[in-house]
């Protein structure tokens, strides 16, 4: 990934707070047709290795676990807000006229091997956890322990599991920290008078990268 030392971020509680926050990841691994990617939602055990580990599931069906029983290195990319910029925000604009529209956005990019796991106790324990993690600030929360033990035995045998302990984990926070400050300000008011949920989101960002 491209990084300017501007936009990189290298908070690693703040990379592992995206990730939960926006937990669908798109996996890509090498296949025997090349490249390929799917999306999973994923937990982040940031405890677990230097940089934490990531579990998930895939259904059994999906080629992806066999693949990376022999091709285990993976990345996973997980995107949080983006947003178009406008040249017209730009104080610049109006005193040069020397300005281009860009695309403000924040990413994590995650690598490292998969583990293959088809355990029925882990695969129990993952998606319990991430129901708990999904469901805990839902008025009426769903449990697994609300279906039927021989109907989620059934769901659990057509899973499989994922472990990918990482070793590099790199976020990208571009949120026009390269423009002078009545630049920014101009980003702001302009993603603010937009209004749209994921604007007002980019504008509050672009105001934090700027302290």
């Amino acid at each position: 990934m491209y990084e300017p030392p501007l936009h990189r971020q290298d908070d690693l509680a703040a990379l592992h707070d995206l990730i939960r926050r926006r937990p669908l990841g798109l996996i890509v691994n090498r296949g025997p047709q090349g490249l390929a990617a799917n999306t999973i939602p994923f937990l982040i055990d940031a405890g677990a290795g230097r940089l934490g580990t990531l579990r998930a599931h895939v259904a059994r069906a999906n080629p992806l676990w066999r693949e990376l029983q022999g091709e285990p290195e993976t990345l996973v990319v997980f995107q949080d807000v983006d947003h178009y910029v406008s040249p017209s925000w730009y104080a610049t604009k109006r005193e040069t006229g020397k300005v281009v529209p860009t695309w403000n956005y924040v990413m994590v990019q995650a690598h490292g091997a998969a583990r293959v796991i088809d355990d029925e106790a882990w695969l129990r324990g993952q998606i319990a956890d991430l129901t708990a993690t999904h469901e805990g600030g839902r008025a009426a929360p769903w449990a697994v322990g609300d279906a039927p033990d021989d109907f989620v035995a059934a769901m659990v045998r057509q899973i499989v599991g994922l472990e990918i302990e990482l070793v590099d984990l790199r976020g990208k926070w571009k949120a026009s920290q390269n423009r002078p400050a009545a630049d920014r300000a101009g980003v702001i008011a302009g993603l603010t008078q937009d209004g749209d949920p994921d604007a007002l989101a980019m504008a509050a960002i672009v105001a934090e990268a700027a302290k």
